[in-house]
């Protein structure tokens, strides 16, 4: 708090920092008003605020009164302003989790931010491939007959299920999987199976396949 009302009126928690605050990302201390405290970032506008030791400020023309409200008293930048902020500083990957935890607190966020529907940073991998490859837009996390599968092109009736070592790596869960192909085999769906390792190294080869494969 007291590193915001040093940036002055108009000043916000933004970035990182507010990511913290609202929960989309994970806090080094338990949640609490002093846990924004370590290295905080703050926006303020551009004719406002001045240089703070120990404060990363950012100065933006763009921030509007509509995009700052308050959390535990701390004017802070509302979830959607936030999450441009994280979208524009973070990882692919890091932002990406960021949108989904704040899908699962149930944050609101503008309709442009809408998570994209995957669970992990894999299936995000895997529709950051389509997208570069220019492949259609395949559905995520769809339920078929008892399964909810990873990826699915309906009218091709192709599934892809994207296999990470953690989940993926054990007796148990290959002989599940095998299973769990035959029956949507049965139901009349082509299943194919990418790794991480494949999308972060063969990422051309996967692109091919597919492509291929929704030609049939």
């Amino acid at each position: 708090m007291a590193s915001v009302l040093a940036c002055g009126k108009g000043a916000a928690l933004s970035h990182s920092s507010a990511g913290e605050l609202w929960g989309m990302l994970r806090v080094r201390r338990p949640p609490s008003p002093a846990a924004v405290d370590v290295d905080p970032h703050v926006t303020v506008t551009s004719e406002a605020g001045r240089r703070r030791p120990g404060i990363v400020i950012h100065r933006s023309r763009t921030l509007v009164p509509s995009e700052v409200t308050l959390r535990l008293n701390i004017p802070v930048t509302t979830p959607s302003r936030t999450l441009v902020d994280l979208r524009r500083t973070l990882p692919r990957s890091q932002f990406a989790a960021a949108l989904r935890e704040a899908e699962f607190l149930k944050l609101p966020i503008h309709q442009s931010l809408q998570p994209d529907g995957t669970r992990s940073e894999l299936e995000s991998r895997f529709l950051a491939l389509a997208r570069r490859h220019r492949l259609p837009r395949p559905e995520a996390n769809v339920r078929v007959g008892s399964f909810t599968v990873d990826f699915m092109w309906p009218a091709e009736r192709l599934i892809v299920e994207v296999d990470g070592w953690a989940s993926h790596g054990t007796r148990t869960a290959f002989e599940d999987d095998r299973a769990r192909d035959l029956k949507l085999t049965l139901l009349g769906y082509e299943v194919v199976r990418f790794t991480w390792r494949q999308l972060r190294e063969d990422h051309a080869a996967v692109a091919v396949a597919l492509r291929e494969l929704l030609r049939k």
